[in-house]
C-alpha cells in the first residue's frame, strides 16, 4: 500500500514532537516579552550587567565535609574542656544526625590536636593550622569565610545544594550557569571542565548532575576529564579512520541533524551538533593541553612531585591553570574523602598532604603569570564538622559528626580582598557569632541575611557577582517558572569584593 507523504509525516509525529513543535511557535511569538533585560542566554561580555572582576572560576571542592575546627576555626578555650558535654543552650535543639543523636557517651567536647598560627598583619588575620604549611605561606591572599551555613545535613543533598542551589536533584549546576551566562572564551575547549583528584578515601560518589545541565540544553555540561586513558571518552579515533574521515562523517552527520532540526525544532538536536563538532576540535586541542613535560622544572617543583602523577589533586591544579590560561571559563576539581567520622586525625592528615602544596601552589602560579587579578580560586566542602566527637574520644584520635550551622570556605584572587578573615562562631565552633563570640539570635537564615554570615546562596550569588552577573537576572523559564541558581535567596556579600 503506498502511503502519502503527508501520512507518512502524521505518523512519525509523537505527541512529544507535536507539543514540542507548537511550543516553540508560541515561544517564538513571545520570545522579547520573556527576554526583557534579563541576562538570559549565553552572551558575550558586553552583556554582563556590571563589570566584572573575574573572567574563570577554579573551584577546588572537598566532597565529603573537611573540619573548620582542625583546619581554620582556631577555638583555644576548647582545650580546658576536653570530654566535657556540649552544653544544652548550644545546640538548642538544633537536629543532628542519627549517627550520633543516641550516642552512649553523649556529645563529648573535642578539642583539635593541631596548633594554630594567626597569618598576615590584619588585626584579626587568618588562622590556619599545623596541617597546612604551604597554604599558610599564601594566606596573604585568601578571604577566609568562617561564616558559611546550610540547611542540609547529609552528603548528597548537601553537596547537590551548594553546586545546584537545591536539595533536589534536577536543577543545572554553577558551571552550567556560567555557562549559559558567559558563553565561551575558547572554541576549541569546553566551557566547563570537571577532574576527580585520586584519594585514599573515595567514601562518597559523585554523581553526574553535580556538573549537569538539569533541564537547560546539555551543551552547557561540564566536561570530565579523566586521568587514564584518553582525558575525555572516545577522543581517539578508531583505528583505520584519519582526522580526514572523521570531518567527512561528522559532516554527513550534522547535515542529517539539521535536516531533524528544521522538522522538529528539538533544541537538543542542536546541541547535539554543537558537541560533535566540539569533539572533533578537542581531538587538537587536548592532547596538547594534557601535555605536561611543557611545563618548566621551576613550575612542577613548586606544585610537588605528586604533580608528575597524572589524576592527583597537585596534576589537576596544575591543569586547572594550564584550562584557564587558554580560556575555559569554570574548572572545578572534587576532591572525596573528607567524610571523618572515626579516624579524623589520620585521614585529615592524609588529605591535607593531598592539597596543602598544590593549593598554595596554584595561587602562586597563577599570580606569577598575572591570572590570579581575574581567576577567582574557591575552595570548601558542603559543610563542616561538629566540635563534639562521634565515636570514642581520646586527645589524639576522635572522629567528627556532620555540622552545617558553620563551615570554613576561602576564596582568593577574581576581585576579593585578600589577607582577610569574615565572620564570626562561638567559643565551640557550633554557632555563627557576633565579633565578641556570641551566637547571633536568633540564628541566620537563607530568608533574612545577617551582616557577617554567608549561606550558600550568598556565595553563589557572590560568585556571579565578581563575574559581572546579577545573581536575580541570570534566569531559565522552564515549566513556566524563571528559575535561577540562588532560588529566589541570595544576597551579594559586599564586604568580601576589593
Amino acid at each position: 500500500m503506498t502511503i502519502s507523504p503527508f501520512r507518512e509525516h502524521e505518523l512519525m509525529t509523537t505527541r512529544r514532537q507535536l507539543f514540542g513543535r507548537a511550543a516553540l511557535g508560541l515561544g517564538t511569538a513571545s520570545l522579547a516579552g520573556l527576554l526583557q533585560d534579563d541576562l538570559s542566554a549565553a552572551s558575550t561580555t558586553e552583556g554582563l550587567h556590571h563589570p566584572a572582576k573575574a573572567k574563570h572560576v577554579i573551584y577546588l571542592f572537598m566532597s565529603g565535609g573537611p573540619s573548620h575546627l582542625d583546619m581554620w576555626d582556631y577555638k583555644p578555650e576548647l582545650a580546658k574542656m576536653f570530654n566535657e558535654q556540649l552544653p544544652d543552650h548550644v545546640r538548642d535543639g538544633q537536629r543532628v544526625t542519627g549517627m550520633t543523636s543516641n550516642q552512649k557517651n553523649g556529645l563529648p567536647v573535642c578539642p583539635s590536636k593541631y596548633k594554630f598560627s594567626k597569618f598576615d598583619n590584619h588585626a584579626d588575620g587568618v588562622w590556619i593550622s599545623e596541617l597546612l604549611p604551604h597554604t599558610a605561606k599564601v594566606a596573604k591572599e585568601l578571604c577566609v569565610i568562617r561564616s558559611t551555613f546550610t540547611e542540609a545535613i547529609n552528603h548528597d543533598p548537601a553537596i547537590t545544594y551548594i553546586q545546584t542551589g537545591s536539595q533536589i536533584p534536577g536543577r543545572p549546576s554553577l558551571g552550567a550557569w556560567l555557562s549559559y551566562g558567559l558563553g565561551s572564551m575558547n572554541e576549541n575547549l569546553p566551557h566547563y571542565v570537571v577532574m576527580h583528584a585520586q584519594t585514599k578515601f573515595p567514601e562518597q560518589s559523585l554523581f553526574n548532575r553535580l556538573w549537569g545541565t538539569g533541564f537547560m540544553p546539555s551543551d552547557h555540561q561540564g566536561m570530565l576529564m579523566r586521568s587514564q586513558g584518553d582525558p575525555v571518552l572516545y577522543l581517539s579515533n578508531p583505528p583505520g579512520v584519519s582526522r580526514t574521515d572523521r570531518r567527512k562523517q561528522l559532516d554527513a552527520l550534522s547535515a542529517l541533524n539539521s535536516q531533524q532540526h528544521d522538522r522538529f525544532g528539538d533544541p537538543e538536536i542542536l546541541a547535539r551538533i554543537h558537541q560533535h563538532e566540539m569533539a572533533y576540535r578537542m581531538q587538537a586541542s587536548v592532547p596538547e593541553l594534557m601535555d605536561l613535560t611543557q611545563e618548566s622544572p621551576e613550575t612542577m617543583t613548586l606544585y610537588g612531585k605528586e604533580a608528575e602523577t597524572p589524576g592527583t589533586f597537585a596534576a589537576c591544579c596544575l591543569n586547572a591553570r594550564r584550562l584557564v590560561e587558554r580560556g575555559v571559563r569554570n574548572v572545578q576539581i572534587f576532591h572525596r574523602g573528607w567524610d571523618a567520622h572515626g579516624r579524623l586525625p589520620a585521614e585529615h592528615e592524609s588529605q591535607c598532604k593531598d592539597i596543602d602544596q598544590a593549593c598554595a601552589a596554584l595561587i602562586t602560579d597563577l599570580k606569577q603569570r598575572g591570572l590570579l587579578e581575574d581567576t577567582l580560586v574557591v575552595w570548601g566542602g558542603e559543610f563542616g564538622r561538629t566540635v563534639y566527637c562521634q565515636g570514642s574520644l581520646t586527645r589524639e584520635n576522635y572522629g567528627r559528626d556532620h555540622h552545617p550551622r558553620c563551615f570554613t570556605t576561602w576564596m582568593a584572587g577574581g576581585g576579593v580582598k585578600p589577607g582577610i578573615t569574615y565572620g564570626h562562631t562561638d567559643k565551640f565552633g557550633y554557632n555563627i557569632a557576633d565579633a565578641d563570640g556570641n551566637p547571633l539570635t536568633p540564628q541566620p537564615t537563607k530568608e533574612k541575611w545577617t551582616p557577617g554570615t554567608m549561606h550558600i546562596h550568598d556565595l553563589n550569588a557572590t560568585i556571579l557577582h565578581l563575574l559581572g552577573i546579577d545573581h536575580t537576572r541570570l534566569t531559565y523559564r522552564y515549566q513556566g517558572r524563571d528559575f535561577r541558581l540562588t532560588d529566589v535567596h541570595g544576597h551579594v556579600i559586599h564586604d568580601l569584593l576589593a
